[in-house]
């Protein structure tokens, strides 16, 4: 499976948070691996664990599933207690009508409303009650309300939209791979919508199930599924190819092939691409960036042995490049895995 990093914004809203609440700063980022100067990067990546890492400490700190930043706080365990009781639905739909149900039960989570018509179900939370400037956290809400659906009927769930009440941002690309649907900024209301169909999907899971899926917690949700719909995400499943099973002598597929596997001329493939804001070449720069910090944040190989396995003709040349990518050298990585 690639590996995937996310950008350092998850945990500079972590870090903003812990903040007002007058958290040690650097025992956070201790505990999650992540290195103070990163935070000063805009290019900086993590690795879902480290993301995990601190989620999981202001999870501690705070005793509150939405980490102090809703209207009320909703206990740690609140949201499984509700699980158990939804489990039990014989289908989505059920669980979706009984959840509303149950909202009055967590005063602090953002009001839920669902609305169907024309075979399409709508799901809006009303994110305006959460703390000023938590774009972050309405990713995480959507996103976790969408593993859930998925997870709850055992099947991936294609939504048909995906909307977000502020404007675009700069990594969007990373909010495909999260959501793999269409995306609306600047909307009225955060909202995901999939076929209502769906509403008739028997739930499948068990109570020892929902009590694994909230222990990994909030594993689950911050990884990324193979979501990704747009052509990016398609050239980067064929390019990926290329670090597979870490062989090195394994070249990189071409541009004519890329474009051949996807019954496209290499003309249409760039310029698609380019509509996209990306290219074979940063596509390719990507996985190479993700590769590398995972390797460095897990400290299991020196810097000559993964300049190496990743391609390159020397060690500098892997710093240049590495430094190019994150703003940062590999040392601000290296070894910094969660304790």
């Amino acid at each position: 499976m690639a590996v995937r990093t996310v950008p350092i914004d998850f945990v500079r809203s972590a870090v903003a948070t812990a903040e007002r609440l007058g958290v040690d700063i650097g025992l956070l980022l201790g505990r999650a691996g992540v290195a103070p100067e990163l935070l000063e990067q805009d290019r900086a990546r993590v690795t879902v664990d480290q993301v995990a890492a601190t989620m999981r400490q202001l999870w501690r700190i705070t005793g509150d599933e939405l980490f102090g930043l809703g209207p009320a706080p909703v206990p740690r365990g609140a949201i499984r207690l509700v699980g158990f009781g939804l489990v039990a639905c014989p289908d989505l739909g059920s669980a979706i009508e009984r959840f509303g149900e149950y909202q009055r039960l967590l005063p602090g989570f953002p009001p839920m409303a669902v609305t169907t018509e024309g075979g399409r179900t709508r799901c809006t939370l009303d994110t305006s009650v959460l703390a000023a400037g938590e774009e972050l956290l309405t990713v995480f809400l959507l996103a976790a309300l969408h593993r859930i659906v998925s997870w709850g009927i055992g099947r991936r769930v294609a939504l048909r939209q995906a909307e977000f009440p502020y404007p675009r941002p700069r990594n969007v690309a990373d909010y495909d791979l999260v959501f793999g649907a269409p995306l609306v900024f600047d909307a009225a209301i955060a909202a995901i919508t999939f076929d209502s169909e769906l509403l008739r999907a028997p739930l499948t899971r068990s109570e020892a199930d929902l009590i694994d899926w909230t222990r990994n917690a909030p594993i689950d949700v911050l990884s990324r599924r193979d979501y990704g719909t747009s052509l990016a995400e398609q050239v980067r499943k064929i390019l990926t190819r290329g670090l597979s099973g870490g062989a090195t002598a394994e070249r990189w597929p071409t541009a004519d092939e890329v474009a051949k596997r996807l019954s496209m001329s290499p003309q249409t493939v760039r310029r698609k691409l380019g509509e996209e804001g990306t290219s074979i070449t940063q596509i390719r720069e990507d996985i190479l960036r993700d590769a590398a910090v995972a390797s460095l944040v897990r400290g299991d190989e020196t810097v000559e042995s993964l300049s190496a396995r990743l391609g390159f003709s020397e060690p500098s040349a892997f710093r240049r490049a590495f430094r190019r990518w994150t703003g940062s050298p590999p040392g601000s990585y290296r070894g910094a895995s969660p304790v």
